[in-house]
């Protein structure tokens, strides 16, 4: 069956449906990681959005167990070339069949290398993704500026607290707090292999019952959106910035620290999505290459210096990456230290994390 992806501007490409045939519309972003598109897919930050992926064939290794979280999350999916027929031991099913049960719809066959372009050139921009070959145009482009991605948050966000204990043999840590703003399992994995006790609290939990617990540390996970739509959890989160409690933040959940300290955040043309973009430690000058999916960044002109001060940039671009805070026990990276698959480079963060609470009991 045919499917169309018409975008903003106009543009329109051709391929063929893969997946739900539901007519969608949603924010186009493209990912240029070689591997791991089920770790994408499966992503909370892509709730909203439509992804491209840049590398041509996607699929070659299945369905596996390699999951971020219980489903996946992207409005769309936009692929070039769709293996039908993967070879995995591990393989549990293909890309179709997940899509088509999730009622995701997508589309491959196009030129994604062309597409690409057009949202680095012009920057990120909505689109549709539909099989009516009727579609009319001129009444779709007004429905696509009008879209916006409005609180995903809590989409994404779970709906009850949980516990998880510490993993394998590592010896007892710490009990660590992590706020669920869209979190990828593999943050509570690296904390739990490293014997912590991970409690996750949904991202409207206020920060009085977060505290009462009185954890050793607390995580501000990733998640999907504009930070600034995030009021409510801003102000809890400013509640927490002002325990002495240690904390340590990813991606969304480091927007959400300078916004409830006082910096801003802005949009950026066409974002960072995959898996290598090189970040320069500014204590150390060393570079690692991460893990990466935002939209958003901080504003480091905006930065009260008595309060934060940038602790990584992105050597590409030159963008904020991660800020250290004055008289704080509290560090936040807008890169995934936790990647999986990905770059390992900046797994230590997690070890200064539990250096920072205090270390092995």
């Amino acid at each position: 069956m045919k499917a169309f992806l018409i975008l903003e501007d106009g543009n329109v490409f051709t391929g063929t449906s893969i997946g739900s045939t539901r007519e969608v519309i949603s924010e186009i972003v493209f990912n240029t990681s070689m591997t791991g598109y089920l770790e994408v897919l499966t992503d909370p930050s892509y709730a909203g959005q439509a992804v491209v992926m840049t590398y041509p064939l996607i699929g070659n290794y299945g369905i596996t167990p390699d999951m971020e979280s219980g489903r996946p999350w992207p409005d769309g999916y936009i692929v070039r070339e769709l293996s039908r027929m993967p070879s995995n031991f591990r393989c549990e099913g293909t890309i179709q069949d997940f899509l088509a049960k999730y009622d995701i719809p997508g589309i491959a066959g196009i030129d994604t290398r062309a597409l690409t372009k057009i949202l680095r050139e012009k920057g990120t921009m909505n689109g549709m993704i539909t099989t009516n070959e009727n579609y009319n145009i001129e009444e779709i482009i007004p429905k696509l500026k009008a879209y916006t991605t409005g609180n995903v948050v809590d989409k994404v966000t779970c709906t009850e607290k949980r516990v998880l204990k510490k993993q394998g043999n590592a010896p007892e840590t710490k009990k660590v707090a992590l706020l669920d703003l869209g979190a990828k399992r593999n943050i509570a994995q690296s904390l739990r292999e490293r014997g912590c006790e991970v409690t996750v609290y949904p991202a409207h939990t206020s920060a009085e019952e977060i505290l009462a617990a009185n954890p050793d540390g607390i995580m501000l996970s990733n998640g999907p959106g504009d930070p600034k739509e995030c009021k409510e959890i801003i102000t809890e989160i400013r509640k927490l910035y002002e325990s002495d409690t240690p904390i340590f933040a990813i991606c969304l959940g480091h927007q959400l620290m300078a916004l409830a300290t006082g910096a801003d955040t802005h949009k950026m043309k066409y974002g960072h999505r995959g898996g290598n973009h090189p970040v320069k430690d500014l204590a150390t000058n060393r570079v690692y290459i991460s893990s990466q999916n935002h939209g958003y960044v901080v504003d480091t002109d905006t930065l009260d210096p008595k309060v934060a001060t940038p602790a990584f940039v992105n050597v590409n671009d030159g963008t904020n990456e991660g800020l250290s805070y004055v008289g704080k026990n509290i560090f936040t990276v807008q890169f995934h230290p936790e990647a999986c698959p990905g770059p390992q480079d900046s797994a230590y963060l997690f070890d200064r994390f539990i250096n920072m609470m205090g270390g092995a009991k």
